[in-house]
């Protein structure tokens, strides 16, 4: 067993006692915070970074070049539980990643799942993205194809064909509302 998969199965195994205890949360009690980059402390960073490096890269098995020299440039939408990072995205500013402004980077602990803490995050991360730039403007998404019908629920349209990025089907999708 390969050290990704070691570390992918600790993951699992630390959720596994309150899921088979039924300790499941209908409602998370979080606080969110939305910074930039310059404005986040280390050990914030540091909890962004190791959040997203396990599920993006140990998780999902997909060796990808995270620091992605985008980071300075965007917001960073946290959800924390007492001390601990459980949900994250990027909010990215128009040009950088596409023309309209986007939202990436979506995670979720691994711990934390099937609580509808997912649809939390971006729906934060969505009227976030509207404080910071304008009620109703565009917010484009690279959207992991087998989250299509998750995001359609939340508004977005696929505007693209599929396509593989990292080794994984992606489509993009684009929210807009008429005001």
């Amino acid at each position: 067993m390969g050290i990704c998969e070691k570390n992918t199965l600790q993951i699992i195994r630390t959720c596994l006692p309150d899921r088979q205890a039924g300790n499941f949360k209908l409602e998370t009690e979080m606080n969110w915070s939305c910074k930039k980059f310059d404005e986040l402390a280390p050990n914030e960073l540091y909890a962004a970074l190791q959040l997203r490096n396990a599920v993006f890269v140990v998780e999902q098995n997909c060796i990808f070049q995270d620091a992605d020299d985008k980071d300075q440039e965007c917001f960073h939408l946290m959800g924390w539980e007492e001390k601990k990072l459980i949900a994250y995205t990027r909010i990215v500013p128009a040009g950088i990643c596409y023309e309209e402004t986007s939202i990436g980077r979506v995670v979720t602990s691994p711990c934390e799942r099937r609580k509808g803490l997912g649809r939390d995050l971006m729906q934060q991360s969505i009227n976030t993205t509207y404080s910071l730039f304008g009620a109703g403007i565009p917010i484009k998404i690279g959207a992991q194809l087998y989250l299509k019908k998750f995001y359609e629920s939340l508004g977005f349209v696929q505007t693209s064909d599929i396509y593989i990025e990292d080794g994984i089907e992606h489509i993009e999708m684009l929210l807009s509302k008429e005001e």
